[in-house]
C-alpha cells in the first residue's frame, strides 16, 4: 500500500501506457495512420515523463520496460510482414535446406537452382508466402546465419504454429533487450554518464513497438555489439572481437564501424621508439580484425557455395540499387535526376552513395580522434547516421542503432529521429502504398536541423567591450 501511495502518479501513467500498448498491439491496422501516430505520440510523451521528470529508480523503470514488452507477447505484428519470411527461412533450415538457395516461390519452379528432384515441404507455405508478399517471396534471403539460427529456434519450439513461433522470436528479442539494459548500464557507469540514459532505449516506445512488437532483430545485433563494447572498454579485446563477428552475422551494419577502431588501438607514444610502438598497435589491430573476420566466416561456412555468394550479394545489392523508401539525400538527387535526364537514376546513384559513405567512414577513422571509449562511440553514431542519410531505403527499425549509440553520448537527435521516423508509416494507406514526400521532408528537416544544432551549437558572439567572469 505504501508503494502505491509513493508511486501513484507513475503507476497511473504506466496503466495508461499499458492501455495504449494494448490498443497498438491488438487493435491497430497499419493503414490507420491517424490512430497510429496518435498512440505513438502519447506513448513517447509518457516515456519522456518516466525518464526525465518522475525521478524513478532504475529497477522500477526496468520493470515498466519489461511489462510493456510482454503486452505484445501474443500479438501478430501489424506494422511489418517480415516475420513471415523469418518463419519460412527457419522452416527450411530446420529441414537441412539452405534458405539462401531458394526463393519462397520455388514450388512453382520445375528445377530448383539446378538441383533436380529436391522435395521440401514447408508447413503453411501459402499462408507464409501470402503474408510476406510477392516482392519478398521473389527474392533470396539476405539474413545472415546467426539470424537464421534464431529463425530455426523459433520454428523448433514454435512447431507448426505461426503464433507459437512468433512468441519464441519475441521472447528472444526481449532477452536481448534486457542484455542491452545490463551492459548499457555498465558502459554508462564507466563513461560517468547518467544511468537514466539507457532508458531512452529500454523504455522507448519506438524500440518496444519496432523490435518486440514487429520482431526486427536489430536489438539482437545490438545486444552482441554492446556486449562487445563493454568488453573492449575493459581491455578484453579478443572476446570483444568474437562478439562483433557474431553481431555482424546477425545484421551486417557493424561492418561500418570496423575502420573506426584504427585510432582506438594506437598505443600512446611516450618513448622515442615510435616505430616499434606503432608496429605493436598495428599488430594488435590486425589480430582484432582477423578474429572478427574469422568469426564471421565460421558462421557463414556451413552455407558457403558459389550459388550462396551470388544470391546473397545480389539480394543485398537490391537495397542500394532497386528499393527506395523514406530516403533523404537520395530523394533530392532523384528529383534532380528527373529534372535533368527525365528518369530515375537509382541504379547509378545506388552505386555512388555507398562509395561516398566509405569515404566518410575512412575520413572519420583517419582524421578524427577516436582514442577514448566516448570518442569511439560518437564516431560510430556519426558514421551510422551519415549512412542512413545517404541510403535509398530507411525503414523505421533501422534507427534503433543510432538511438542506442546516442545514449552513450550527449547527442539527442536520434531520439527525435525515433519519433519523426514513424511518419513514414503514412505511406501505407487503405488503397495501397503512397509515400507522402512532404512528411518525409518534414522528418529529415527536423532531424537534420536538431543534429546540426547539437554538433555546431549556436552561440551569440559577445558584444565589443563585454567582460566575462
Amino acid at each position: 500500500m505504501n508503494f502505491i501511495k509513493l508511486y501513484k502518479i507513475p503507476l497511473l501513467f504506466a496503466i495508461t501506457s499499458i492501455a495504449f500498448y494494448v490498443s497498438f498491439a491488438y487493435n491497430l491496422e497499419r493503414s490507420d495512420f491517424v490512430k497510429l501516430i496518435s498512440l505513438y505520440t502519447a506513448l513517447f510523451f509518457t516515456a519522456y515523463l518516466f525518464i526525465e521528470k518522475l525521478k524513478l529508480n532504475f529497477w522500477l523503470l526496468a520493470a515498466f520496460g519489461i511489462a510493456f514488452r510482454f503486452i505484445f507477447i501474443a500479438a501478430v505484428p501489424n506494422l511489418s510482414q517480415d516475420f513471415y519470411r523469418f518463419l519460412w527461412d527457419g522452416r527450411l533450415l530446420l529441414q537441412g535446406v539452405s534458405p539462401y538457395l531458394f526463393t519462397p516461390n520455388f514450388s512453382t519452379e520445375p528445377v530448383l537452382s539446378g538441383v533436380e528432384g529436391l522435395e521440401v515441404t514447408v508447413e503453411q507455405s501459402q499462408q507464409l508466402i501470402d503474408g510476406m508478399g510477392g516482392l519478398n517471396a521473389s527474392h533470396f534471403s539476405n539474413y545472415p546465419p546467426i539470424n537464421q539460427l534464431f529463425f530455426a529456434i523459433a520454428t523448433l519450439f514454435g512447431g507448426k504454429s505461426i503464433l507459437g513461433s512468433v512468441v519464441v522470436l519475441r521472447v528472444l528479442i526481449i532477452f536481448a533487450d534486457v542484455g542491452i539494459l545490463y551492459f548499457g548500464k555498465k558502459i554508462l557507469e564507466k563513461l560517468n554518464l547518467p544511468i537514466k540514459n539507457i532508458f531512452w532505449y529500454f523504455l522507448s516506445p519506438f524500440i518496444i513497438i519496432e523490435l518486440t512488437g514487429n520482431l526486427h532483430f536489430e536489438g539482437v545485433m545490438l545486444f552482441f555489439f554492446v556486449w562487445a563494447l563493454y568488453l573492449l572498454f575493459k581491455g578484453k579485446w579478443f572476446w570483444a572481437a568474437v562478439l562483433i563477428g557474431v553481431s555482424v552475422s546477425v545484421k551486417l551494419i557493424p561492418l561500418l564501424f570496423l575502420p573506426l577502431f584504427l585510432k582506438y588501438f594506437e598505443v600512446e607514444n611516450k618513448t622515442p621508439k615510435v616505430l616499434k610502438i606503432f608496429r605493436i598497435s598495428v599488430k594488435r589491430l590486425l589480430v582484432f580484425y582477423f578474429i572478427i573476420g574469422t568469426t564471421v566466416i565460421l558462421t557463414f561456412l556451413p552455407f558457403l557455395s558459389p550459388e550462396f555468394i551470388q544470391n546473397f550479394s545480389a539480394t543485398t545489392a537490391l537495397w542500394f540499387q532497386n528499393f527506395e523508401f523514406n530516403a533523404s539525400v537520395y530523394y533530392v538527387i532523384r528529383w534532380i535526376g528527373f529534372q535533368i535526364v527525365g528518369w530515375n537514376l537509382i541504379e547509378t546513384v545506388g552505386k555512388i552513395l555507398p562509395f561516398l559513405v566509405l569515404l566518410f567512414v575512412l575520413g572519420i577513422a583517419f582524421f578524427r580522434k577516436n582514442k577514448t571509449p566516448q570518442q569511439l562511440v560518437i564516431a560510430m553514431l556519426f558514421v551510422v547516421s551519415f549512412y542512413f542519410l545517404l541510403s535509398t531505403t530507411v525503414h523505421p527499425w533501422y534507427i534503433a542503432t543510432p538511438l542506442l549509440l546516442s545514449v552513450f553520448t550527449k547527442y539527442k537527435f536520434p531520439i527525435i529521429w525515433s519519433f519523426m521516423v514513424m511518419l513514414s508509416y503514412s505511406a501505407y494507406g487503405k488503397v495501397g502504398f503512397d509515400e507522402k514526400l512532404w512528411l518525409v521532408a518534414l522528418e529529415y528537416f527536423v532531424v537534420i536541423g536538431v543534429a546540426v544544432w547539437e554538433i555546431y551549437p549556436f552561440r551569440p558572439r559577445p558584444k565589443l567591450g563585454a567582460t566575462f567572469p
